[in-house]
């Protein structure tokens, strides 16, 4: 199966362009699968039912969040309408929509895709994500009820994502890291099969402090005193994520590979399909 996961996309820019090359990604990649985090499309903070509609006609099969699910206060509403759109798990039950789900690949497997949200440095505090992990790969197990297993753990710290990757290595296909819209270079898979990158990155303006307009955090850095709003930067955006191949017999990670299209970062694309 071939799976791509794009980073957070941030603003109109980063959405912009994801709506823009994705489709043609699905068809020249002939993908089966594809997750997109888009927890900041919508200015920088939250999603609204239009932009998730949007993302999901560009050729995303699922929506992932994470601590900004709820800026945009329509997603209290719209996220009980739509499987497709998850917001963290670990939200205490009677929160609204869901955190997980099991979905068909356009090759026809099984894709159990999880959203979990980490608690070092993040806010809300949730319920514990390892055990909240453990509970959604029991009830619905690679090789039996899935074939393939995906997990976004939108979280801060580096070493509690790695720990969470090496908890579920060998029991689930796919370990993302986002939240920090910095990608890291350390995409690999573990020696269980499970494929991981503590970020993905994000799908947005680099000439920027993490898709936000740079001088408003710069000014808030240097004086400590708020002149404005953090407004999503507009300029050409790099399109960050994660690309893998799963085995159709096992469920597991065959292949990893960073990907960064356009806008600042240097250019990488997957050269196994």
């Amino acid at each position: 199966m071939r799976f791509l996961f794009l980073g957070d996309m941030v603003g109109r820019s980063g959405r912009n362009a994801v709506f823009q090359r994705l489709p043609r990604l699905v068809a020249d990649w002939k993908l089966d699968f594809v997750v997109v985090n888009g927890e900041n499309s919508a200015g920088g903070f939250g999603i609204t039912e239009a932009i998730f509609e949007e993302t999901l006609a560009a050729g995303a099969d699922v929506v992932t969040t994470g601590n900004h699910v709820w800026d945009q206060r329509e997603a209290l509403e719209f996220s009980t309408r739509h499987d497709r759109f998850l917001r963290p798990a670990n939200y205490p039950p009677g929160a609204p929509g869901n955190g997980s789900g099991l979905f068909e690949a356009k090759n026809g497997a099984r894709v159990l895709v999880a959203n979990v949200m980490g608690r070092v440095f993040m806010s809300p505090d949730l319920d514990d994500p390892f055990a909240c992990a453990d509970r959604l790969v029991a009830a619905c197990p690679l090789g039996e009820q899935a074939d393939a297993v995906i997990f976004d753990f939108h979280a801060e710290a580096t070493s509690e994502k790695q720990s969470f990757a090496h908890f579920l290595d060998g029991r689930v296909s796919v370990v993302v890291g986002t939240h920090t819209h910095v990608p890291t270079a350390d995409h690999q898979i573990l020696v269980g099969g499970t494929a991981y990158q503590s970020d993905a990155g994000m799908c947005g303006d680099y000439d920027s402090s993490l898709g936000m307009e740079k001088e408003e955090p710069l000014n808030r850095f240097l004086t400590k005193v708020p002149r404005g709003r953090f407004e999503a930067a507009q300029g050409p955006a790099t399109i960050a994520g994660l690309a893998v191949e799963i085995s159709d017999r096992t469920g597991l990670a065959e292949k990893v590979a960073a990907i960064r299209l356009g806008g600042r970062l240097s250019a990488s694309v997957p050269d196994f399909w």
